[in-house]
């Protein structure tokens, strides 16, 4: 079934065409009426019942029911297949991996969090990235022919159209998402920038209620930025928008890992966090994480994290300072963008109110009124799991939207 529908979107006909349009409204609308997707795609009741029909036949549209109206006859309502495909989502972290199955209408099957591993831009670890992902498969409960696409993400600059990474994996002159497909047996494969998937996985199933511009901050070992205009996610000329953090910032005279010095990065990420804490703990300042018998060059960002919620003065102290330093920045955001919905997620929005409240009050004072007015702040509602679920509904929308 699966097979069949990956073959006519290959030939790209006409048919093809607007069955994709079809499953792409599905997608975005939930189940409708014939009537109501004739009105969506502008086309004649027959025209669109016929479709219909020999989607329902091949397996992709289910026939839900009767809608039950005030009077007259009751329309049938369709929708999606859960059962005619499944698509997978990666998420390549800095310490591990998270993997993710959902099935042809967007629900959640399984997810598999936090596996360890360490990203290094080496052959042997991407090897390592394949290795994890086919023990994933092997395990799922479906049979595998059943996959209809698989979506990696990944930090850094990224080109989703062409399946090229720049930051990461770039040792070949073939696109990373071939070499993947290969190395995983011949399985679909595509790759997308992780800040993108997360802005995406609150837009389907998060934060987002109904808003139509949006951008999201990712503030993780690093710092990204998610953007969505007019309900379409931005991807720039060559996939690379939302490097936020690479913008230059400070006379700090830091470098960045980009190779630049100055970087907002280099002052508001989780990797400044961990680097000004532990010149702080040197300078003999005390907290949890100093107190600990833990190396403290063996700190990680969960572990500060974890010291903030349990109340740790110097590990607060710095989250808050992040914060307003990151608060600044955001309003600039705001001035350029006006955008109605800005979501704080990635690693560091698990403190919470240390957090998110700095960067409230900064946004406040540096805003425009006006444009302050617009644009609502909020925590992410997915949390650690935006990437992941933005990872496998991007895998199902690369292969019906144009």
């Amino acid at each position: 079934m699966g097979d069949k529908l990956l073959k006519e979107i290959e030939k790209g006909s006409k048919l093809a065409v607007m069955k994709k349009r079809i499953i792409t409204h599905y997608i975005y609308n939930g189940s409708s009426t014939i009537t109501d997707l004739a009105k969506e795609m502008d086309l004649s009741v027959p025209t669109v019942t016929k479709f219909i029909d020999e989607m329902c036949e091949d397996g992709y549209i289910n026939d839900y029911g009767k809608l039950e109206t005030s009077g007259g006859r009751h329309p049938s309502l369709y929708g999606l297949n859960a059962e005619s495909g499944y698509f997978v989502g990666v998420e390549v972290r800095q310490f591990s991996i998270h993997l993710g199955l959902i099935n042809f209408k967007g629900d959640v099957m399984q997810l598999k969090m936090n596996v360890p591993f360490r990203a290094k831009n080496t052959p042997e670890c991407l090897d390592e990235l394949c290795k994890i992902i086919k023990q994933f498969l092997q395990k799922l409960p479906i049979e595998q022919d059943k996959v209809l696409n698989i979506n990696v993400n990944l930090s850094g600059r990224v080109n989703p159209d062409l399946g090229y990474s720049y930051s990461i994996f770039n040792f070949d002159e073939r696109p990373l998402s071939d070499i993947i497909s290969e190395k995983l047996g011949g399985f679909r494969v595509s790759i997308d920038n992780d800040t993108r998937a997360m802005i995406y996985g609150e837009y389907m199933q998060g934060a987002v209620k109904g808003e139509k511009n949006i951008i999201l901050i990712n503030v993780s070992w690093g710092l990204g930025m998610g953007i969505i205009i007019d309900g379409k996610l931005y991807k720039g000329k060559s996939g690379f928008s939302g490097e936020f953090g690479h913008n230059y910032g400070y006379e700090n005279e830091i470098i960045c890992h980009c190779g630049k010095k100055g970087c907002i990065e280099t002052e508001v990420s989780g990797s400044a966090l961990q680097r000004i804490l532990l010149e702080h703990i040197k300078n003999g300042e005390t907290s949890i994480i100093s107190n600990s018998r833990k190396n403290i060059e063996e700190i990680t960002l969960d572990d500060i994290i974890a010291a903030v919620n349990k109340e740790d003065l110097l590990c607060i102290e710095l989250v808050e300072e992040i914060g307003v330093k990151l608060g600044r920045h955001v309003a600039g955001l705001i001035n350029i963008f006006n955008p109605e919905l800005v979501i704080i997620g990635g690693d560091l929005s698990r403190t919470g109110d240390y957090l998110i409240q700095p960067i409230t009050t900064a946004i406040r004072k540096y805003t425009l009124n006006l444009m302050n007015r617009d644009s609502v702040i909020v925590e992410s509602k997915l949390k650690e799991r935006a990437g992941i679920i933005g990872a496998c509904m991007l895998s199902r929308s690369k292969l019906f939207e144009s």
